[in-house]
């Protein structure tokens, strides 16, 4: 038989091969091995062009920014694209002269000079080399995002600084705290040609994607980067023939690396710092890579477009391997030292780039740029790569990390990296951020408030809020050591962590309470007892938990929502019945406020990531639910199915109204319509009908009088006379469980009417039409509420085909299958069998 707890299809009927013949790959799998030659298709082709135009202008500009050689950002650049394009982990990820190491590579060429920089780039490249081939990409990425993205920020507003001097026409200085100081005195010495083009690069840069209507669509695809440096070449040519421009030397004098001389401890440092901040930037931007890949795919989904080519997930180890290539060979060539970025590489995503063919190719026109467009590189403001540059730096302080930071309380740990990284330099700043993350880390661990209220019952409340460590234990020990002996006394734990220490402090002083009389009741977050089996201590205020044992919850009820319930029902007429109404008003409104509450804080956080998901797919559910509104049927905890599995239709009696026949004349098809909706709309697979134990509905049909009152209710639960009749039929086998008789007359036709309800659902014509294509299955379920137990109707019975209607038990772990029945004793309408 088929599986016949609703559950969500798992497809397993496709072919195994299926994954494989359609070119995808499995969420979680390694890369697939390279197979087939070097391929370029048209979209990497124009992808490359893209990033190509974004590239040039931007390794100009650090190397400006860097005070060194211009010829070395275009190495760079060339380097980054074929080298680690080639050998890189993340296809789509370009690489170039890192923007991040700006900063510590200008201080390294003004201390060392360039060329033992080019060796001490040699040097953090192949400690890359080592640290891939060690896996030990994914423990960078271990590091606080508070210290990374403050590293990154902090790099970004020292860019930002010293770039402003070259834009106003000056030099930087050699810090950014210099570079502050002096600020003034340029602003009052601006020259007025430079700080005119790089305010109209600036302009550009912001205005460019902005662009409305559909010219500015068009003019769009041209990225802002090459339109403001083009745009502001123009003008300077014309307007400003005198401004400093790019100055290219003659390859001939391309200065090459030579043995590092200087401090063994300052050169290693300075290799380690390198090293860091470039595998830092490489694998943030190789993650970020993954995603822009991902949302892409999803997005042409979305859209009803042909999906790109799968790409393959980042490889972290192989991608810092390779960025210690590239490093190593751009220090041999003389150029600047190389990292991936997220500007080139964002733009490569969304330029429609498919491999890592993209990449290489950007490099490869970098190449012939440089050797054979140096003129036209020529003409380019130094103003308008300063500018550029600028506003790179200004984008890596990114405000979204910003408000993420701030959410999860670690600020300050941002703030003191960026105020480090800009006062003391990149390396000081990342350990002054790391002391403080660890200072806020014990400050937390070591933070316990410990409260003692005191009840109107005379109960006593102790909360103690953080984690218990030996720390708080003379805090512990002294509020504890203040209640009176004998005390009924609630104590409650909400934290993460208690010590030894700890724990035997509580432990005496529950032996010394308990001794004199006193009776402690410990609970935690789940407001499970301490002294109770792990199985109960964590049943109180799990998400199907009744109200009425939430006692952990109504613990800690937020004193504004009490107040406002409380105030509601003041203002209520009072009188004796009335205010008896108004506290049961009052207790429903507190008991649904609470849960609310409860899920808000507890379960919504797990869950909002799939909602958000079902949210933007809309609902694919595989099975329609039909089952009574009896308040103790969940649905979702005794078929272990989440959001999206099942479309849930519930009524007095589980009941399914045959198609015009009584239904429609009282002016309700509220359950034919939504049977309609799941089998043709929705395109369910199965549809399951769902009785269970000491049924009202079937209850009340049992005994009801000759003559029923024509309320709305018996008019309804007319729909289930023919269960009745059906059970007192002798032309029908009855409905039973496997191995043991029915209970009694009421669980009798609770079964008999699951069975029923099946034949009437089998005369709607979309069911209908469903069964006889071979695309639908219906499902007989019976749940026993006192015994937590669920049966399912065997595979014969379901389908209308067999002689037999049992119920057979599903047992934890099984495997569903024909479970063999033998004939039982009937049991007589009314009559009760005993054990």
């Amino acid at each position: 038989m088929s599986a016949c707890v609703p559950t969500r299809n798992d497809h397993s009927s496709r072919s195994p091969h299926s994954s494989r013949a359609s070119g995808l790959k499995r969420p979680h799998s390694p890369p697939p091995p390279h197979r087939g030659r070097f391929r370029v298709s048209g979209a990497d082709l124009s992808a490359s062009i893209t990033v190509f135009l974004i590239a040039v202008p931007m390794s100009l500009g650090l190397a400006v920014a860097m005070d060194a050689p211009l010829a070395a950002g275009l190495v760079s650049a060339a380097i980054g694209g074929i080298v680690a394009g080639l050998l890189g982990g993340t296809p789509l990820q370009v690489s170039g002269p890192s923007a991040g190491l700006t900063v510590v590579t200008a201080e390294l060429i003004q201390i060392y000079g360039w060329r033992t920089t080019c060796a001490i780039t040699i040097g953090a490249g192949l400690l890359q080399i080592l640290l891939g081939t060690l896996k030990a990409a994914r423990s960078a990425l271990a590091v606080s995002p508070a210290i990374v993205h403050g590293t990154l920020a902090g790099i970004g507003v020292a860019i930002a600084l010293a770039q402003l001097h070259i834009v106003l026409g000056g030099a930087p200085q050699s810090t950014a705290l210099d570079n502050a100081l002096s600020l003034p005195t340029h602003l009052t010495q601006a020259k007025p040609a430079a700080l005119a083009i790089g305010a109209l690069t600036v302009l550009l840069l912001v205005v460019w994607p902005r662009l409305p209507s559909r010219i500015g669509a068009s003019l769009r695809r041209i990225p802002a980067a090459l339109a403001a440096v083009v745009i502001a070449t123009a003008v300077a040519a014309v307007a400003m023939p005198g401004i400093a421009r790019v100055d290219l030397p003659s390859w001939r004098a391309h200065a090459l690396p030579e043995l590092p001389q200087g401090p063994v401890a300052a050169l290693a440092t300075a290799v380690f710092t390198v090293m860091l901040v470039a595998s830092l930037e490489s694998l943030l931007a190789a993650v970020a890579v993954d995603k822009l890949a991902a949302d892409r795919a999803t997005a042409a989904t979305k859209a009803g477009a042909t999906p790109p080519a799968p790409v393959e997930r980042a490889d972290l180890d192989r991608e810092l391997r390779a960025q210690g290539i590239a490093n190593a060979v751009s220090g041999l060539a003389g150029g600047l030292p190389v990292s991936g970025g997220a500007v080139r590489s964002s733009a490569n995503v969304r330029a429609g780039a498919e491999s890592r063919a993209a990449t290489v190719l950007h490099g490869v026109w970098v190449l012939l740029a440089a050797l054979f467009l140096v003129t036209v590189l020529e003409w380019i403001p130094l103003a308008a790569l300063g500018a550029l540059v600028m506003v790179v730096g200004i984008q890596m302080v990114n405000f979204a990390h910003i408000r993420k930071v701030h959410r999860h309380r670690e600020f300050l740990v941002y703030g003191a990296t960026i105020s480090g990284v800009i006062l003391a330099g990149v390396l000081k700043g990342v350990a002054i951020g790391i002391v403080v993350a660890v200072a806020v880390a014990l400050h937390r661990l070591a933070r316990t408030r410990i409260t003692v209220t005191e009840r109107d019952d005379g109960r006593y409340l102790v909360a103690a809020r953080g984690q218990l460590t030996f720390l708080a234990v003379p805090r512990l020990s002294r509020v504890l050591g203040r209640l009176p002996h004998g005390i009924h006394a609630v104590v409650e734990l909400d934290g993460f962590f208690m010590d030894h220490a700890a724990y035997e402090t509580i432990q005496d002083w529950y032996a010394v309470q308990t001794a004199m009389g006193g009776r402690i009741e410990f609970t935690g977050r789940s407001g499970g007892r301490i002294a109770e089996p792990a199985s109960a201590s964590h049943s109180c205020c799990r998400p199907w938990t009744p109200w009425r044992n939430h006692h952990c919850h109504h613990q800690r009820q937020d004193a504004a929502t009490t107040t406002a319930v409380a105030s509601h029902t003041l203002s209520q007429p009072a009188s004796s019945a009335g205010s008896e109404r108004a506290q049961v008003h009052r207790r429903g409104s507190h008991r649904l406020l609470s849960g609310l509450s409860s899920f808000q804080r507890t379960t919504a956080p797990l869950v909002r990531e799939e909602l958000a998901r079902l949210a933007t797919e809309g609902q694919r559910p595989s099975q329609l639910f039909l089952t009574c509104a009896d308040s103790r049927l969940v649905t979702s905890m005794i078929t272990a199915s989440g959001p999206g599995d099942l479309f849930t239709v519930r009524n007095v009696g589980n009941l399914v109204p045959t198609p015009g026949t009584g239904e429609s004349t009282s002016g309700d098809e509220s359950v034919a319509a939504a049977i309609e909706y799941a089998v043709d709309v929705l395109e369910v697979e199965s549809i399951t009908i769902c009785g269970h134990s000491g049924c009202g509905a079937m209850q009340a049909l049992l005994a009801a009088p000759p003559e029923t009152p024509r309320t709305p209710l018996w008019r309804w639960l007319r729909h289930g006379l023919p269960s009745l009749e059906r059970m007192r039929s002798r032309h029908h086998s009855w409905a039973r469980i496997a191995g043991r008789l029915p209970t009694d007359a009421v669980e009798q036709l609770c079964l008999t009417n699951v069975v029923q309800q099946l034949e009437h659902l089998r005369t709607h014509e979309s069911v209908a039409r469903r069964l006889e294509a071979g695309t639908l299955h219906l499902h007989g379920m019976y749940f026993h509420v006192g015994e937590a137990q669920a049966y399912l109707l065997t595979e014969g019975a379901s389908s209308g085909t067999g002689p037999d209607e049992v119920f057979a038990r599903v047992a934890p772990g099984a495997v569903w299958g024909a479970e063999p029945a033998t004939e039982e004793p009937r049991v007589a309408p009314g009559s009760t069998v005993g054990a």
